[in-house]
């Protein structure tokens, strides 16, 4: 077996990756467009999805350390190589428990910044008075404009969203302490001390309210031109993997292009701009790659907590999320006090755009992959039921991808049985749906919701590799009824002489029993 080079699986520092002999993936001729037609630039992406190597990247290119990037695109460009003076911030490694606390640890991470730069910052100044004082001086010592980085800029605001109304309010003090910090970067380029400001972070539904003095801070988030920046392209999956996807199809026993339609349905899928590329996670893909292993790896990374809490309280019903219509203006709307999922589910990457109508400017957002689906849906059910933890889902997928629809239900009656009384809150047709909903997704198994058909919306479509599963639910009615409804909308007609079974499956829900009360099947 041929060596390869070793993945860089949680390698963020550019160097160390390079003179390691890590493989690096190439992202520098959209950093050269970055660094060479503008000055201020935000970025929202997912965790997990190389920010802070970008960051570093960057530091190493404005510190002029041109041997690192030996064959990369940007040694062969144009690019003036010089160095420049550069401060990283890492909100990771501030503290935020409060306001004061926040001020306090900014305060030292200035005395640290001027300590290594051998500058002198006077003493019991107010926090943007000391980080203004220090810019100005760095500028002075060597007459060369500021590199400013920034990663995980928000951290300080979503550790405390969804936690209630105190960690509430300790959000929004963070957020003035970092809209006066940041404040300070306006008057500093104008009076010409920064060269360069780059501020990433998982979210930007604070961007407006802690950034709205720079008004010429330059968005990139959902920009076609950078829409590859982070994040791993099919090309690039040819270009740079294929000898580890080739082992790994030898390993599995399966051809190379099975393999790669395995790693594309879990881990790709991710699109961030109406212009139509789609990314793989590369923690996922590589985690994949080195472990030869397909299963969730980025879920397990950090449980979206604040998202979670936030979807129970305003009672989202979860089943639209497989079909939502979006305007441009959703991503824009970032409240502290009044705080949407679906704004946060995209920029988390819990969510991503499906497809694009430029005429109307209305995005089609989804599940990026089955990897986040499954995840996501797991874990949402624990929180909606209580259980803990449940090897059911596994049960259900092996039922249905058998046929064993009897077996199936057996095995969600069961469920829903497990849930305690006091969770189930209102019960009605919604409810059931929900909760069916997040057991098949969990499941793994195909699932679409309210499919549009020519006579009306499928409740539920599930799919396997040798059935469509064409669901109805009724709720204290009969599951008769739900199979009339199916063949009377002709519902089935669109799946016809696709090569597969088709399965008609009627379910009454019980308010009472608060379980399946009768289902009905029908094969054509």
């Amino acid at each position: 077996m041929r060596k390869l080079k070793n993945l860089p699986i949680g390698v963020s520092d550019f160097e160390a990756l390079r003179r390691e002999g890590y493989l690096y993936i190439d992202k520098t001729e959209s950093i050269y467009n970055l660094i060479t037609t503008g000055k201020y630039y935000f970025l929202s992406r997912p965790r997990r999805f190389g920010k802070s190597l970008l960051l570093s990247t960057l530091y190493n290119i404005f510190r002029g350390n041109k041997e690192l990037f030996k064959g990369l695109y940007i040694s062969k460009s144009d690019y003036p190589w010089e160095e420049y003076p550069v401060v990283r911030l890492d909100f990771n490694t501030i503290s935020n428990t409060n306001k004061d606390v926040l001020k306090e640890a900014l305060m030292k991470k200035i005395d640290l910044w001027a300590e290594a730069e051998g500058l002198q910052i006077k003493e019991g100044e107010l926090l943007p008075e000391k980080f203004e004082e220090f810019l100005f001086k760095l500028y002075k010592k060597g007459k060369k404009g500021v590199v400013f980085l920034v990663d995980e800029y928000d951290k300080p605001i979503i550790d405390h969203i969804g936690m209630g109304k105190e960690e509430l309010m300790i959000a929004e003090e963070n957020r003035l302490v970092l809209k006066s910090f940041y404040g300070v970067l306006k008057g500093a380029d104008a009076n010409g001390w920064l060269r360069f400001v780059f501020i990433t972070g998982v979210t930007k539904f604070s961007k407006v309210s802690i950034f709205s003095e720079l008004n010429n801070l330059m968005d990139i988030t959902m920009e076609e031109d950078y829409s590859e920046i982070l994040g791993i392209t099919e090309e690039e999956v040819d270009s740079y993997l294929s000898p580890y996807t080739e082992e790994f199809s030898k390993e599995k026993g399966i051809s190379h292009k099975e393999l790669r339609e395995e790693l594309r349905n879990y881990y790709n899928g991710y699109r961030f701009s109406p212009k139509d590329v789609r990314v793989y996670n590369p923690f996922s893909l590589f985690s994949a790659l080195r472990n030869r292993s397909i299963k969730n790896y980025w879920f397990e990374t950090g449980t979206p907590t604040f998202l979670i809490n936030l979807i129970k309280e305003q009672n989202i019903y979860i089943p639209e999320y497989e079909k939502l219509q979006v305007s441009e203006a959703l991503f824009s709307t970032y409240q502290l006090s009044n705080l949407s999922p679906l704004p946060l589910m995209f920029q988390t990457g819990y969510l991503t755009i499906k497809d694009y109508e430029a005429d109307v400017r209305l995005f089609h957002l989804g599940f990026p992959n089955k990897e986040v689906k499954t995840s996501f849906t797991e874990n949402l059910f624990y929180d909606y039921s209580g259980i803990r933890e449940s090897s059911k889902f596994r049960l259900v997928e092996r039922a249905l991808r058998r046929g064993d629809i009897a077996g199936a239900i057996e095995i969600i009656k069961s469920i829903y049985s497990e849930i305690p009384y006091s969770l189930m809150g209102r019960v009605d047709e919604a409810y059931f749906h929900t909760i069916f909903y997040l057991i098949i997704s969990a499941s793994g198994v195909g699932v679409r919701t309210e499919v549009l058909t020519s006579r009306g919306r499928i409740d539920m479509l599930v799919e396997t590799a040798d059935r469509y599963y064409i669901i109805e639910f009724k709720c204290d009615q009969s599951s008769a009824l739900a199979i009339e409804q199916i063949k009377r909308k002709g519902y089935y007609e669109p799946y016809k002489g696709r090569g597969k079974e088709i399965v008609l499956l009627g379910i009454n829900f019980s308010t009472e029993h608060r379980t399946i009360a009768d289902y009905k099947v029908e094969h054509l």
